[in-house]
């Protein structure tokens, strides 16, 4: 059998295609509630020592980026403010036509307001691969460690601090890593997730990716 691997830094992805589940014996794991995810997992940060943007990341953002391309029709989408427009926005505005949004994306999912939206971008279970249920048009999957970390993190930005602290002043608590440059997603990880999505035979979205 044929398996494909994606590798980034440590994170390995495998292609569904290429695996399958098999079972195992002793006592089965504990699944998770979706509100006791928040509380036992509550998400990997965005930036690694020594401000290296996280491969868990960029590989989970692009993955989730080639499906929102997928169900946007073509459409401008648009992004809440937030590390959620950090992460996603500025490969919208590069990928999707310019003009007026006409369809939205809301982060939707345990401990967020109910919304019932074009777009949501939900958590999928770490144990099971559930997507967290919504009444959305459109759902888009996102790994749960890093929708935890969005959805826990939402008044901060996950862009380069133009300065440090002033002078003279100290503080007791570490600061928050900085990253070295702008968010990117792993493009290779964008266009092999779009290439298994029965969307990418349709005109529009074969002659964005070019």
């Amino acid at each position: 059998m044929h398996r494909r691997l994606h590798a980034l830094a440590g994170v390995v992805w495998l292609d569904p295609r290429a695996v399958r589940p098999v079972g195992v014996e002793g006592p089965a794991r504990r699944v998770v509630g979706w509100e006791a995810l928040r509380e036992e997992h509550p998400g990997t940060p965005p930036v690694e020592q020594p401000g290296r943007w996280s491969p868990v990341w960029t590989a989970a953002v692009a993955v989730a980026l080639a499906r929102l391309l997928a169900v946007s029709g073509g459409k401008r989408m648009a992004v809440p403010d937030g590390p959620v427009a950090e992460a996603f926005r500025k490969a919208i505005d590069i990928l999707l036509p310019p003009g007026p949004p006409t369809r939205e994306v809301v982060l939707a999912g345990p401990g967020l307001p109910a919304a019932i939206t074009d777009i949501a971008l939900v958590p999928q279970h770490p144990q099971t691969g559930e997507v967290w249920p919504t009444g959305a048009r459109a759902v888009v999957p996102l790994a749960a460690d890093v929708w935890m970390h969005l959805a826990s993190h939402d008044d901060r930005r996950l862009v380069p601090a133009a300065s440090g602290m002033p002078a003279g002043v100290r503080r007791d608590d570490p600061p928050p890593l900085l990253p070295w440059r702008p968010f990117r997603p792993d493009w290779e990880m964008f266009v092999s997730t779009l290439a298994r999505l029965p969307e990418v035979r349709q005109p529009w979205l074969r002659a964005t990716t070019r």
